[in-house]
């Protein structure tokens, strides 16, 4: 795990000491529930191009030369 530091309002401090007492759980442990309820729909970024490195960066300049006679017999 990484650290990381929360600066959080006296009443929502407060809250969160209840409820860690109540169920019984670390403040931290309740900190990383909430955030990844928070952060469940967050998709992760689409990837970045190129994915791959082909080599080749005039590739898609010569694709027709790249794929002659593909499917032929």
């Amino acid at each position: 795990m990484e650290r990381t530091t929360v600066y959080l309002p006296a009443t929502l401090k407060r809250a969160l000491e209840r409820a860690a007492t109540i169920r019984g759980a670390s403040e931290a442990e309740l900190i990383r529930e909430g955030v990844a309820i928070v952060t469940r729909d967050v998709a992760p970024p689409d990837p970045r191009l190129p994915l791959f490195a082909s080599g080749q960066p005039d590739l898609a300049e010569r694709v027709d030369e790249a794929l002659r006679g593909f499917g032929e017999r």
